[in-house]
């Protein structure tokens, strides 16, 4: 018995032996097998480079009749959704957003809202669909069904810019309206939609014949209509009768990166219009109320409102004396209010109470007397300036205390620290530019006798005549003649400028030298098809930055003065002739001023007169700005990248692309 089990175990143990040793002889040859099988491939075998495709859906896709919220589509391979809000794009729109995520080979999508009778749905993917190992996008693909019995499936498709600079605009809802009064866009959700690329193009799909008003709206509150004043917004007057027709455009066929290897002509179905532009602005907000109050250093404070009036606002001092207490300092739109203390007392009162009546619209949109009663602190306290000014008292101490020890010169009483003004002298300064002053606090005095500039000529210096002008609150210009080739000394004795606290500005030397004209270019400019309009032209830096302007009713802008560089232009037609551009109002079917760019940079050159010829209605406005000035560049194309045929061109191998 014990000899039989015997047996059978030392059977079992050489059986399992050989099993192993077959599992690894196994083993060994098919990897010399399969290595021999590779052998002229790349390492790893080719990449996969064919997208994944749709092989099912339910409900199908293009079905009619269907009354299920819920569907899903099947792809030929695992597959990764960029659920990108921007991307994908369900129409009619939802209010409630409808859930969509991808699971393996399929992505599903489950619509909140009810679905509506005899109407076509479309889901626009766009990109935003790939294979999940190689990131092969599937390319613009849209599912669609209809309620009804029918599918509709005309498209249209456009541009929206920023009416003020021309920037494309990414993500922007666009939608379309069968009812073209004005109030369908305040009262009514959007009838189909759309929102647009980095380039600003959208493409609104599944239309249903008919004649329609366009809009575009940075939608705030997803209500899919203009509700809020603060909504970024574009319409158009133009009536949009979807069409189609039988087209014909060149494929190009590239036999890798550089090579093309064919252009064929495609037969495909243009939609129309597919050229409508759109030009996008936020209307200026007339609702006045007060925003906040701040009191970030203590000699001073502000309010801020949501716009302004010509009427200031009343204040009532509860702790403290209001008359003659302040120098009031408005913004230009008078929205932003500046209070300077002028009582030292007050600036070190911590805390000032008061009561503000001004103007604020009701709910009837009406301005009326309001009064707020307001507890401003100041944020840089008493004692934390006491501390402050201890501390640096001690820190002068220890350094007079050293000076002394080493019998050197020494100060007994500590200076005041001077004023801080900000002097700008432009670099390279032209003969049309003049030098700004900044102060940080209101002036009481200026003493011009203490303002000095000279002028060289041959050896010896004299003086010239300057205007010190005042342009705006605490910023002065200094004018003068500025002759090209001069040197110039700015000389400024202490003293010069006293604030409203006692603080004087120190001494100030700089040298200027004024750059001959043969170093300068002239710029000539002829605006065409601008006839009986004014328009202000700008010459713009690199950075999309006004470099200089002018105005002309003529339709000749003459530019002076340039440095050497690259420049670009852009134009506006002043329709109000008050010498800024202005935005757009919906309720007083008011647009906003017409904007055009110049398409090309200009290159001007030391001693160059450059002329340019500017037809702004030659080219539609989306083709206008130029894309090295373009901030909202367009993002990188998704697309298959033929890694194969580069790693066959590498080992010198054939390579024949798999069909789809």
């Amino acid at each position: 018995m014990l000899t039989s089990e015997y047996h059978h175990l030392k059977l079992s143990i050489k059986q399992g032996v050989y099993s192993v040793i077959s599992l690894l002889f196994l083993s060994v040859l098919s990897q010399i097998f399969g290595s021999c099988a590779r052998m002229g491939q790349p390492d790893g075998g080719w990449y996969d480079e064919i997208p994944p495709k749709v092989v099912g859906a339910h409900p199908t896709d293009g079905a009619k009749n269907v009354n299920s919220k819920k569907i899903n589509i099947i792809f030929s391979e695992f597959i990764k959704l960029d659920n990108d809000q921007s991307k994908i794009v369900v129409s009619p729109p939802q209010l409630e957003a409808p859930e969509i995520k991808s699971e393996g080979k399929s992505i599903r999508v489950t619509l909140a809202d009810s679905l509506k009778s005899n109407t076509t749905y479309t889901i626009d993917f766009s990109d935003a669909i790939s294979d999940n190992n190689e990131g092969n996008p599937l390319g613009n693909y849209t599912y669609s069904f209809s309620t009804g019995d029918h599918i509709d499936t005309l498209e249209v498709s456009g541009y929206v810019l920023n009416a003020e600079d021309l920037e494309p605009i990414k993500g922007i809802l666009v939608g379309m309206y069968k009812d073209l009064s004005d109030s369908a866009f305040i009262k009514l959700p959007m009838l189909r939609v759309s929102r647009t690329d980095s380039r600003g193009r959208f493409v609104i799909k599944g239309v249903a014949p008919g004649s329609y008003r366009i809009y575009a709206l940075q939608d705030a509150d997803g209500d899919y209509k203009f509700s809020q004043k603060s909504e970024k917004i574009a319409y158009s007057h133009q009536i949009i009768v979807p069409s189609n027709k039988s087209d014909i455009r060149q494929d190009t066929i590239w036999t890798d990166s550089l090579h093309i290897k064919n252009i064929g002509r495609v037969s495909y179905t243009h939609f129309l219009p597919d050229n409508i532009c759109l030009n996008a602005f936020t209307e200026e907000m007339t609702d006045r109320y007060l925003l906040k109050s701040e009191r970030k250093n203590a000699d001073h404070f502000i309010l801020y409102f949501s716009y302004g009036s010509l009427e200031m606002p009343v204040i009532k001092g509860l702790n403290f004396n209001e008359k003659n207490a302040f120098i009031v300092e408005p913004a230009e739109k008078k929205d932003t209010i500046t209070y300077w203390l002028r009582d030292s007392s007050l600036i070190n009162q911590d805390t000032l109470r008061m009561a503000v009546n001004y103007l604020a619209t009701d709910s009837l949109g009406k301005l009326e007397n309001k009064t707020d009663t307001l507890e401003i602190l100041s944020k840089d306290t008493y004692a934390k300036r006491m501390k402050r000014e201890q501390r640096a008292f001690e820190t002068w101490q220890k350094q007079q205390k050293k000076l002394k020890d080493k019998e050197e010169p020494y100060q007994t009483i500590m200076p005041k620290l001077a004023m801080s003004v900000e002097i700008n002298i432009p670099t390279n300064m032209a003969p049309d530019q003049n030098i700004l002053f900044t102060f940080p606090k209101p002036l009481a005095n200026i003493n011009t006798s203490a303002v000095h500039l000279y002028a060289k000529h041959d050896t010896l210096w004299y003086r010239s005549p300057f205007e010190f002008k005042k342009i705006k609150d605490r910023k002065y210009k200094l004018l003068a003649e500025w002759r090209p080739g001069i040197e110039y000394s700015l000389e400024i004795d202490s003293a010069a400028f006293t604030d409203i606290y006692g603080t004087v500005s120190g001494k100030y030397k700089q040298g200027i030298k004024i750059p001959s004209d043969d170093q300068f270019s002239s710029l000539f400019v002829t605006v065409n098809g601008m006839a009986d309009s004014t328009v202000v032209v700008q010459l713009l830096d690199q950075s999309d930055k006004v470099v200089k302007e002018v105005s002309t009713k003529t339709g000749t802008a003459e530019f002076y003065y340039i440095n050497p560089g690259t420049y670009y232009m852009r134009m506006y037609v002043d329709r109000n002739k008050n010498g800024r551009w202005d935005t757009g109002d919906y309720n007083t079917d008011n647009q906003p001023e017409p904007v055009y760019y110049y398409p090309e940079s200009i290159d001007c050159r030391a001693k160059w007169d450059v002329s340019r010829d500017w037809t702004p209605l030659g080219r539609p406005l989306y083709q206008q700005k130029p894309i090295a000035i373009t901030k909202q560049k367009p993002d990188t194309e998704r697309k298959i990248k033929h890694r194969n045929l580069e790693r066959a061109n590498k080992l010198g191998i054939p390579y024949t692309p798999p069909k789809p």
